[in-house]
Order: C-alpha cells, then structure tokens, then sequence
C-alpha cells in the first residue's frame, strides 16, 4: 500500500512540473511579471533578470 501511495504522490507531481513553463521562455517571464514581487523567490528573481530584463 505504501508502494502505491509513494507512485501515485509521484506521478502527480511530476504532471505538475510539466505544466510549468521553461525558465526564461516568453510564458515564464509574463508570469513573473503578473505574480509581483512578494510572490518570487531569490533564484526566480535571478532568473528573471537574467533571461527577462537584459
């Protein structure tokens, strides 16, 4: 039962990764943008500056 329990906590979370979009991809940067600044993490806000801004 545990088996089942660890494949299924598994397998959904690996459907949840894939329906978000690439870092730096034209979709991530405008879900920063629309998240604000409160709602980004320090590597998300890397990231954006990186791939968005320059």
């Amino acid at each position: 039962m545990k088996y089942v329990a660890a494949a299924a906590l598994l397998a959904s979370s690996l459907l949840l990764t894939a329906c978000e979009p690439e870092v730096g991809s034209e979709e991530w940067c405008q879900d920063i943008k629309e998240r604000g600044v409160e709602n980004v993490t320090a590597k998300e806000a890397a990231d954006f500056t990186k791939n968005c801004v320059f």
